[in-house]
């Protein structure tokens, strides 16, 4: 006897948007389908709140109208196909009067939205292969102007950064300053991201 394999169910955005399972899972919408995020490593969560809290910094000492945000805002992606997909990056730098403007609806930062400054994902065993992958083609052709990949992997980042409509990559290791061009004074080693929560 055959049996038909379950249909999983496809989400718009909007539903998406609404859908509450009960749970404090965060889910990330690929192609139509809820994908839940793991929780990842202590590690992964004190480098994305090490960056968050750096950025922040950073953004205030030069006096810039901008934000950072930790796991909070969504980029609906232009993925080919009939279904939508919405990431939920580790960490997100944008302008202040478009977070204000996500305060009152989803936090998904719209196809028809300009893009963020900033987007950083911290990769886990589980998501190395979309991070590097999928991810970077998605924000490319979202025109995200620069996409950090911090992998504590192989301790290595990897910063992206669009010329010309394509993403060129920067590696930096070890004791290297990584070079933003968002933030082009940024005094950061590799070192320090991967010390992040060493002191807490």
């Amino acid at each position: 006897m055959t049996t038909t394999p379950a249909v999983t169910k496809k989400f718009t955005v909007a539903e998406y948007l609404a859908y509450d399972d009960g749970t404090d899972t965060r889910y990330e919408l690929v192609n139509g389908e809820l994908v839940p995020m793991s929780l990842g490593s202590g590690l992964h969560g004190a480098i994305a709140e090490f960056l968050n809290d750096f950025f922040r910094d950073e953004i205030l000492r030069l006096k810039l109208n901008w934000t950072s945000k930790q796991m909070v805002v969504g980029v609906r992606s232009p993925r080919a196909g009939k279904w939508d997909t919405s990431r939920i990056p580790d960490v997100v730098v944008l302008p202040v009067s478009q977070w204000r403007e996500l305060r009152n609806r989803g936090a998904v930062i719209e196809l028809n939205e300009p893009p963020p400054l900033l987007v950083v994902e911290v990769v886990s065993e589980s998501t190395k292969t979309v991070d590097y992958r999928a991810k970077r083609v998605e924000y490319n052709v979202l025109n995200i102007p620069e996409y950090w990949i911090v992998d504590p992997l192989i301790n290595k980042v990897t910063v992206f950064t669009l010329i010309e409509d394509l993403y060129e990559p920067a590696e930096f290791v070890d004791a290297e300053r990584i070079q933003s061009s968002t933030f082009p004074d940024l005094q950061l080693t590799v070192e320090q991201v991967f010390s992040a929560g060493d002191e807490q």
